[in-house]
């Protein structure tokens, strides 16, 4: 009960707070990491909520084939977490599961932001509740809904049991918490002394809701069964069947989280566009993401801007005071984050890596529209490309969901390539893509690949941070790139900007044109101006820096939040 009272509430199904807290999978939970460590530097009055995932995502092995087997994640929760005294519970099928309450605290510049796990491995509950927040993303649907019982309902219980009895928005980051609605009508309408459909009580959630959508195809939202919500938590006056989340006996998580959320956003300006097609009728905005730029500068990088940029870390637009960085100054500190990169990649699977090559990474989650293997579409071009205009040598990354077969083949097949690329260029796939792996290569490589299938990629990231590092992006027009792609300044396109109106009818997976368009780049414009004009490519690091990274940043977005979605309520002097 020593917390003190704080008004803003992010909910998060994972995190990435620390390299040694393994509750995250990739993107959503190394972004929702991110903006608390600004929160934290811009002294924010915020607390976050997550859940305690014991076995983390998964712990992926690759054998010499590149077939994937996932092991849980071994970590020691009371060398990283304390557990608060209060607990919490909530009611799933008629029973109590008890929950407990780990804290971690994130401290910045301005301030610290407490965030909360809920865990439910605890002996009073019934050996099938307390494995229920083991695993992230983890089993069937029955899994996944008990669990986003705990994060929703639970997690506003916790806070209230924690003390935080001030808490005037509750921010959702995706759809998964979105049960907390529930949970906050019942609230409003015990304090009014009516039922929770009442049009005050309406009104007021929306009042101190918001929602962040990360999403942008429909299958990638959370829906159960009404029958199966019913089951898991009774009756409830906000789950009849007919409702504009309801229908069709489904209940849509996104959709409550849009119906009830007075403020709703999507992560990029194109991603909003696409949730306005997908959500007709819904007032959706959109925040791009960013990256907490001194988690992810490298040091001999971190050094150069703390000389030209001497207050970047307090005010991270001061990042375009990097065009002031001479030339050899920034070859040399980058050169100094490959050659760690490649002692470590060397070091520990024997790669042969050369730091003097020519190095292209491409680290994704494993999935069929990141198009991991467009690189390897024509073999002979790309062998083609780098003897004559090389050395080139690869590094791949990247999880396959254990349920994901095509993701699984996708690295069988980038193994298969690289394989058959040897003489021409060299190449690894590094397994259990990580934070630290993602640290070591953002830095480490020379050009950052992204080719996602238009528009399904709702923002992206790690180009942002490979940004931060004077690592220019070669990407396809999607998400934060058409916002961040300034052709041969800040890095290349892959292919026009085909979107036009819709979600499904634009989505044409055109890889001849698409890798035509890479191999061109490379040939005529990359490699060239690597190997030959090396004054010309260090205006390009810097341009990265200076313009992307001076605006890809979570302290622009948490200020976003702040003045867009927080602000809606009387907000008191803490801010």
């Amino acid at each position: 009960m020593t917390s003190p009272a704080r008004e803003i509430a992010y909910f998060t199904m994972e995190i990435g707070i620390d390299p040694n807290v393994p509750t995250y999978s990739g993107g959503l939970g190394m972004l929702a990491g991110d903006c608390i460590r600004s929160a934290a530097d811009l002294g924010l009055p915020l607390v976050t909520v997550s859940l305690l995932h014991r076995k983390g995502y998964f712990f992926q092995k690759l054998d010499t084939h590149g077939n994937q087997t996932e092991e849980p994640t071994a970590w020691i929760v009371e060398d990283y977490l304390t557990r608060e005294t209060p607990r919490t519970a909530v009611t799933i099928e008629g029973r109590t599961v008890h929950i407990a309450i780990w804290r971690f605290d994130v401290s910045g510049i301005g301030g610290t932001v407490p965030v909360y796990f809920l865990d439910t491995d605890l002996e009073e509950n019934h050996p099938d509740d307390r494995n229920l927040t083991d695993e992230l993303y983890g089993r069937d649907a029955e899994y996944r809904l008990r669990q986003e019982i705990v994060l929703g309902i639970g997690g506003v219980r916790a806070l209230r049991a924690l003390g935080h009895s001030k808490l005037h928005v509750m921010h959702m980051n995706e759809g998964h918490p979105a049960l907390l609605i529930l949970e906050r009508a019942a609230e409003h309408a015990a304090s009014r002394g009516v039922d929770p459909t009442d049009d005050a009580v309406t009104a007021a959630v929306r009042h101190d809701c918001a929602f962040t959508t990360h999403t942008p195809v429909a299958a990638g939202h959370d829906c159960f069964p009404l029958g199966l919500v019913r089951r898991f938590l009774g009756d409830q006056p906000l789950l009849r069947d007919g409702l504009p989340y309801t229908s069709d006996g489904v209940l849509n998580l996104s959709k409550l989280a849009l119906h009830y959320c007075g403020y709703s956003n999507a992560v990029s300006v194109r991603h909003r566009d696409v949730s306005r097609a997908m959500f007709p009728g819904y007032d959706i905005d959109a925040i791009t993401n960013g990256v907490h730029a001194p988690s992810w500068v490298a040091p001999p990088i971190a050094k150069l801007l703390d000389e030209h940029c001497p207050d970047w870390r307090r005010d991270e637009r001061h990042l375009r005071l990097a065009l002031r960085i001479p030339a050899a100054a920034i070859r040399g500190a980058h050169a100094q984050a490959k050659r760690k990169l490649i002692q470590h990649v060397n070091n520990e699977y024997n790669a042969g890596l050369d730091v003097e090559n020519f190095t292209i990474a491409f680290a994704r989650r494993a999935t069929p529209y990141k198009r991991a293997t467009m690189l390897f579409h024509d073999l002979d071009r790309l062998a083609g490309i780098c003897r004559q205009h090389g050395p080139v040598q690869f590094i791949f990354a990247g999880k396959a969901h254990p349920r994901d077969g095509a993701g699984k083949d996708l690295i069988r097949t980038i193994m298969s390539s690289l394989d058959k690329l040897k003489g021409v260029a060299r190449g690894v796939y590094l397994p259990n893509y990580d934070f630290d792996l993602c640290r070591r290569m953002v830095a480490g490589v020379d050009l950052w690949l992204n080719n996602p299938l238009p528009p399904l990629e709702a923002s992206g990231t790690s180009g942002m941070k490979a940004a931060l590092n004077g690592v220019p992006s070669l990407s396809t027009l999607d998400g934060w790139w058409l916002e961040g792609c300034v052709e041969g300044v800040t890095g290349w396109a892959i292919g026009d900007d085909r979107y036009h109106a819709g979600v499904d009818a634009h989505v044409v997976d055109d890889r001849n044109a698409d890798s035509a368009s890479l191999y061109q780049k490379l040939e005529l414009h990359i490699l060239p101006t690597y190997y030959q004009r090396p004054d010309d490519w260090a205006r390009i690091m810097l341009h990265s820096i200076a313009i992307n990274g001076s605006y890809f940043n979570t302290q622009r977005v948490m200020l976003r939040y702040l003045s867009r979605a927080y602000r809606r309520t009387p907000m008191g002097t803490a801010v």
